[in-house]
């Protein structure tokens, strides 16, 4: 009997990555004045030290913090909080799926893969044709809404969310099905609004349909999230789209997430991924709280019960999926069991650190 060894990491690449970005990052700030804008701009890189932690241990980008701090504390523009996620996102997230990807840690690949093709679609419809429908306020609410919703349900569904094992996989060509709808809706409805969204999307469906392991999950919504953003500014750079403030504050920020998200996902494999989700929720539900509080008179009583109404509908779709996954997987389950009984081996697997998923640098 072979002993499994754990697989080969390439962390070579990463630091490979970091040395080129930081000699890029140093170039950029040899140009007039961008030494004086990035040290204008601090508060950014302090507040995205927290942000881009959590975007390297939760299913959040760092734009999930970004956003409201210019947005709620800052009193910037919404539009300029959709495009600085997109900017520091680019850095961070993509900082974070490549040392990810280094490590070899499992991934939910098929449902990714959909997803890609999924967001390469919807993301330049989405920018060009779908955000600039959207007024400012609502782009403030559907973000709030957006993690609002995310907060609750992992409020009250922490402990079963966290008690995953592996991962069930139902058919890969229907995962590819699932994670492309996923993809391309998310990144037409959400991503172009807000900056974010995919990674919760992605994550949501994997918790909830395919009883993902956190370990599992998470990664893979912030491999999606980092290809996202980098798509999306490409599409902002071609259409010369960006808003005016964004370059200065991601100058601040940019060498703070380019470690800070790796950093998130190399130190909670040793603390658990639970506390942080759990004061993650709070905050989610806090800056739903603010944005209403904020906003209220130019909601109106109309507006913040459409806003509730939205984050209760987002709820409702949850536990639709969370439905919909326990009739799947029992459904494997019986169909596994009884092609066991009858000798021949279960096409529906529940992977672990040895499974399928685990090798991300392989295919299916």
């Amino acid at each position: 009997m072979s002993l499994k060894t754990a697989p080969r990491k390439y962390l070579w690449v990463w630091f490979l990555w970091l040395g080129l970005f930081y000699a890029a990052w140093l170039l950029l700030m040899q140009i007039d004045g961008n030494w004086q804008a990035a040290k204008e701009h601090w508060p950014m890189a302090l507040a995205m030290a927290l942000g881009s932690y959590a975007a390297g241990s939760t299913p959040m980008g760092g734009g999930t913090v970004g956003f409201p701090v210019l947005v709620l504390l800052f009193d910037m523009p919404a539009t300029l909080g959709r495009d600085f996620s997109f900017a520091v996102q680019s850095i961070g997230m993509v900082s974070a799926a490549i040392f990810i990807l280094c490590r070899r840690q499992p991934l939910a690949w098929s449902m990714l893969k959909g997803s890609v093709v999924g967001a390469l679609i919807g993301t330049p419809i989405g920018i060009l044709f779908f955000a600039p429908l959207i007024p400012e306020l609502w782009i403030k609410v559907t973000f709030a809404v957006l993690w609002g919703s995310f907060g609750v349900l992992h409020l009250y569904r922490i402990g079963e969310i966290s008690g995953h094992i592996g991962m069930t996989e139902f058919d890969e060509h229907w995962d590819h099905r699932v994670g492309f709808i996923l993809g391309l809706a998310a990144s037409v409805l959400a991503v172009s609004v807000t900056g974010v969204g995919i990674d919760m999307v992605l994550y949501a469906a994997l918790v909830l349909l395919c009883r993902a392991d956190l370990k599992i999950a998470i990664p893979t919504s912030v491999v999606i999230m980092g290809l996202t953003s980098f798509y999306g500014v490409i599409i902002k750079s071609v259409t010369h789209s960006w808003q005016p403030g964004v370059y200065e504050n991601w100058l601040a920020a940019a060498p703070i997430v380019a470690l800070g998200a790796p950093l998130g996902v190399f130190i909670v494999e040793r603390i658990g991924r639970k506390p942080i989700l759990l004061v993650v929720a709070a905050l989610c539900v806090g800056q739903f709280i603010w944005t209403c509080f904020a906003e209220q008179e130019a909601l109106g009583l109309l507006g913040i019960a459409l806003a509730m109404g939205a984050l209760l509908l987002c709820l409702w779709v949850f536990e639709l999926l969370r439905l919909w996954g326990n009739r799947l997987v029992s459904a494997a389950q019986q169909k596994h069991a009884a092609k066991m009984q009858a000798g021949a081996p279960g096409s529906v697997r529940s992977n672990n650190a040895h499974g399928p998923a685990s090798n991300p640098l392989g295919s299916d």
